[in-house]
């Protein structure tokens, strides 16, 4: 899934440059004397599609980014299942420190009633 995202990106880097390569035959064509038209006509068209393609493809980008940002769930996410087994242990390991702490305290509880009477 990251390398199909990465490769579409990949793509994008060439419509850009193509967009730009468009760009620039247009002005070059326009700075000339006598300009062609079909010439400019077909470059325009490839500007624009390529463009259209760029935005498209950069739009479904943040769509997903988006999606990945809010913490939904989406294909190929690991994120939230291992937040959560995480969270789960050191609650676990939190639970392990109390009850700890609750079995000395019953301990020494259970330890001074026999002081008390061996005193007596």
């Amino acid at each position: 899934m990251a390398n199909e995202r990465l490769r579409s990106l990949e793509d994008v880097e060439k419509e850009i440059a193509t967009v730009l390569q468009c760009a620039g035959n247009i002005v070059l064509e326009l700075s000339k004397d006598k300009q062609n038209a079909s010439f400019l006509d077909r470059q325009l068209v490839q500007f624009q599609s390529s463009v259209n393609r760029v935005e498209s493809e950069l739009s479904s980008q943040i769509r997903y980014l988006t999606q990945v940002a809010t913490g939904q769930p989406h294909e190929g996410s690991t994120y939230s299942a291992r937040k959560d087994c995480q969270m789960a242990l050191n609650r676990a390991e939190y639970a392990k420190v109390k009850l700890g702490d609750l079995g000395r305290t019953c301990e020494v509880m259970l330890e001074q009633p026999q002081h008390q009477q061996q005193q007596i």
